[in-house]
């Protein structure tokens, strides 16, 4: 998978990042709904795992991003040192330790631009996660890494399904993944008719697919393509050391 990713990233990704500025365009607000999608747990699971409510730490995460794009926070990211996720959660600390909070529970939803973002099961699954050792600071890592790997693999199913495979993804997903039992190759092969081989190439190319979806994900918040392997080593650190 490595050796080709450059010529498949355009060198734009990074204006997703840049556009989420106190414009008042609809594509600012595109952008930033962009950028909540991949990090709204992981925002959330870290409040959560400040001590706040759930209630209240869905209306601090929206306040937040609301804040993103009202106050052109985004503009003092620099693109050339750090990771846009660790600026981030530096801006979340720091808006936390303000009295965002208390103004946000006495003006619920008044004043802020609204985000439409469907997150259901926020609260489920910070219930299995939060009996976990871990900080705060290592749960929203860990979320962020979870929640890449889920899009790219959500976008590899979505395009195998348009090309009218998805039953035969679904069947061999535990193979990409290793999150589930799946049956062996012979068995597979078997009951899709085609010999054992051509299921392995077909494996083996969803893989390498995987893979550079995946590095488009991590992408988003990078300034060039230079800088995804490195994060990629970094989001299979967090998930190896928090297993």
């Amino acid at each position: 998978m490595t050796g080709t990713h450059t010529q498949v990233f355009p060198s734009t990704h990074w204006s997703i990042v840049l556009a989420a500025t106190g414009d008042g365009s609809q594509q600012a607000r595109d952008s930033l709904e962009k950028l909540c999608r991949t990090y709204w747990y992981p925002m959330y699971a870290f409040v959560r795992h400040r001590g706040y409510s759930p209630e209240d730490s869905e209306d601090l995460v929206q306040g937040f991003f609301a804040r993103l794009l009202e106050k052109e926070v985004l503009n003092q990211v620099n693109r050339e040192k750090g990771r846009f996720r660790s600026f981030l959660l530096a801006c979340l600390s720091n808006y936390l330790m303000q009295e965002w909070h208390r103004a946000q529970a006495q003006r619920r939803g008044a004043g802020y631009i609204h985000l439409s973002l469907e997150t259901p099961g926020a609260e489920e699954r910070y219930a299995q996660e939060a009996a976990s050792p871990l900080t705060p600071e290592e749960l929203f890592d860990r979320a962020w890494a979870v929640g890449i790997l889920q899009q790219a693999l959500e976008k590899l199913r979505g395009e195998f399904t348009a090309a009218g495979r998805g039953d035969l993804f679904d069947a061999v997903e535990g193979h990409l993944t290793g999150s589930r039992p799946c049956p062996g190759y012979g068995e597979l092969a078997g009951r899709w008719r085609m010999s054992e081989s051509a299921l392995r190439m077909i494996v083996t190319r969803l893989r390498r697919r995987y893979g550079e979806l995946l590095r488009l994900e991590i992408l988003h918040t990078l300034q060039s393509a230079a800088d995804v392997e490195h994060e990629l080593e970094d989001l299979l650190a967090v998930l190896a050391r928090q297993r």
